[in-house]
């Protein structure tokens, strides 16, 4: 019911279309192989394979569809593992319609879209988690300007509250998140907010 209600709101949408329907991971990743679309809205707790593995699997096709996760976090402790496997996004399943169109649209444009209640609290979880042998995140490429940045990205805050807050232009932000995506080997903003917390900006 709830894949069928996702469905029919979005083909609802005149810019958006849903090119197919998974009722498994594995489904999901095959399907996501044959059609390549621009977003895989994946749910975490699927049968046959779960999300964290489905979101592995299609982030690393070739022109790999951007992953947006759906989950109702306080029951799905791996979430955060999804942010290694590459998602993009995160949205909590009782997200109103409009958001959840807008989400995709986001992450469609290749922009990471990390619902603060949600993301704070899975990289916090995903970062206290024992990784055996992780080491300290580098920023020694990284300019000051570009480490205030991606401090408050690691916050959570929007480009238009960073530009805010160090008094910046829009395109001087995006210029710096740009720079420190190429030096961070990062693919989208949540790896940015990965590499942050690994560097240990996060502050309080």
């Amino acid at each position: 019911m709830f894949l069928e209600t996702v469905r029919l709101l979005v083909d609802a949408d005149a810019g958006v279309e849903v090119v197919a329907l998974a009722r498994t991971g594995r489904q999901a990743c095959e399907l996501a192989e044959r059609h390549r679309p621009d977003v895989a809205v994946v749910d975490v707790r699927m049968p046959d394979l779960d999300g964290v593995a489905a979101t592995r699997r299609i982030t690393a096709l070739p022109n790999a569809p951007k992953v947006l996760i759906l989950t109702t976090f306080d029951l799905d402790g791996v979430v955060h593992e999804t942010l290694r496997a590459g998602a993009s996004g995160f949205l909590l399943k009782d997200v109103p319609p409009d958001r959840l169109l807008d989400a995709i649209r986001t992450v469609a444009a290749g922009e990471a879209l990390l619902a603060p209640t949600v993301t704070r609290r899975l990289i916090a979880e995903f970062i206290r988690a024992p990784t055996p042998n992780r080491p300290r995140r580098s920023l020694d490429r990284v300019t000051p300007r570009e480490r205030e940045v991606l401090a408050l990205i690691t916050r959570g805050l929007s480009n238009a509250e960073i530009e805010q807050v160090l008094h910046l232009s829009r395109h001087t932000v995006k210029t710096h998140i740009g720079h420190l995506m190429a030096k961070l080997a990062a693919r989208d903003r949540a790896q940015l907010v990965i590499a942050g917390y690994e560097a240990g900006l996060a502050g309080p």
